[in-house]
């Protein structure tokens, strides 16, 4: 997928959810696993204290909710404006007193009215709330700034300390009232906590490993579904909503973008979204759609032919961009390889996958002109997945154990109307071997031209 979801999708969302009936809650991990990550968060931290924010309510009658990533990977909370403070230990030192670990989520007051139109919330004074939750403490809202206050006028070396989203008017709401209460010339500055929980998410436990795969088996059966449905005549809009209907009625809350479903010249247009043409005979259909499952994402991209049969130059493109996964799939050493994109064509520091799929079509086959198909290879080969389908990752650090990623080569040839995109989601498991999550999903022409007539 090479563009993040876009809400144009979200009307039509909200009404096959309400055909479907009552959404699957989401399938949480165990408490231990948020628990222990926010341990590591806190020892990342050293010494200091973190405090992020939930996503808000959005307007009820456009947008469905959605948990902020960090937040949710840090707690599985999946309410709405609520704050996590995860305090590191700290050994007592000179005038400073030890202070231990700690961690207390901070619930908002209810709003009984608009619980009319959302559905009843919790808050701290709920009936065993922390064991709700899986957080140590809960404490309500309004105590986050006392809570801050005690912990900055304890310990002046926290000042300088502090991490937050700095992209949230929340966080720099709170270090302005904590400036205030303390006294201070100017609000502590916090650092950014997304730069820290970036290496944490980067490497995904065995329990994320099952979401993701839930994910790609939903989004697998909604591309079948597409398959069948391809034929001259059909309005890639219809496409579009068969696949939604079909990601939500097999588990999936949302899609994990908005679905590009593009024929013919749109084949060859990378960001397509209009998704507005009849399909016509004789041309190929990209369809880039995927869902997310329990609020992991999956990212899936299919080539098919119109009509049910790829025509000979079709077929040699697609088979070229399938053998550039291929060889990037079978080049991959763990800890060895980048990820890599555009700019990792020339030297790099480490091998690059993106330079193998890019090598392999670059000598493979040619244009109307005589000239290589490299140059319509116009994107980098892929990306981080995991709880956003751009999950965040350091791509100057090679490819490792427990990390999750697509490969997904494309020739785009506008003159021609081919356009040939191949996406699977692949991770590396805990002896360094490569699986591909999409592996049940046609890859081979012959396959994809089965699939299509079942």
């Amino acid at each position: 997928m090479i563009r993040k979801w876009l809400p144009k999708c979200c009307l039509l969302l909200v009404a096959v959810a309400t055909s479907l009936g009552t959404a699957h809650a989401l399938d949480r991990q165990p408490a231990s696993a948020y628990h222990a990550r926010r341990v590591a968060l806190a020892d990342k931290t050293q010494g200091g204290v973190a405090v992020l924010f939930a996503a808000t309510q959005p307007l009820v009658d456009f947008m469905p909710y959605r948990q902020d990533e960090d937040f949710y990977y840090l707690t599985g909370w999946n309410e709405p404006g609520a704050a996590l403070l995860v305090q590191a230990a700290q050994a007592a030192s000179g005038q400073f007193p030890a202070r231990p670990y700690r961690e207390v989520l901070f619930l908002p007051t209810r709003d009984l009215r608009m619980e009319k139109y959302t559905g009843e919330k919790m808050d701290a004074a709920t009936p065993d709330v922390a064991k709700k939750t899986g957080v140590d403490e809960v404490l309500p809202m309004t105590e986050l700034p006392s809570v801050l206050n005690k912990l900055l006028g304890s310990d002046y070396r926290l000042r300088r300390n502090l991490w937050s989203q700095l992209d949230l008017p929340q966080s720099t709401a709170l270090a302005t009232w904590t400036a205030s209460t303390l006294g201070m010339d100017s609000p502590p500055a916090f650092s950014d906590v997304r730069s820290l929980t970036m290496g944490l998410r980067t490497v995904k436990d065995a329990g994320e490993i099952e979401l993701l795969r839930k994910a790609a088996d939903a989004s697998m059966k909604a591309q079948l579904a597409a398959m069948k449905a391809i034929k001259p005549g059909v309005n890639e809009r219809a496409i579009d909503g068969l696949i939604l209907y079909k990601l939500l009625e097999n588990g999936c809350e949302r899609p994990s973008y908005s679905p590009i479903v593009g024929s013919g010249l749109y084949s060859t247009v990378l960001h397509y979204s209009e998704d507005s043409h009849d399909m016509q005979a004789g041309d190929v259909v990209v369809i880039d759609a995927a869902g997310e499952y329990s609020m992991y994402a999956s990212d899936i991209t299919r080539t098919m032919p119109i009509n049910g049969h790829f025509t000979a130059r079709q077929k040699e493109i697609y088979d070229i961009v399938l053998g550039a996964q291929r060889a990037a799939a079978q080049a991959f050493v763990a800890g060895k390889f980048l990820l890599g994109d555009t700019l990792h064509r020339g030297p790099a520091s480490a091998p690059s996958l993106d330079r193998v799929a890019y090598d392999y079509i670059n000598t493979h086959g040619k244009d109307l002109h005589g000239q290589p198909l490299g140059q319509y290879f116009l994107h980098g080969l892929g990306h981080s997945v995991g709880i956003d389908v751009h999950d965040p990752m350091d791509y100057t650090k090679p490819l490792d154990k427990g990390m999750v990623f697509t490969i997904e080569p494309g020739i785009y040839i506008p003159e021609e109307k081919i356009g040939v995109r191949i996406e699977d989601v692949f991770y590396v498991d805990q002896n360094g071997k490569l699986v591909d999550l999409i592996a049940n999903l046609p890859h081979e022409t012959k396959d994809v031209e089965a699939a299509m007539q079942r």
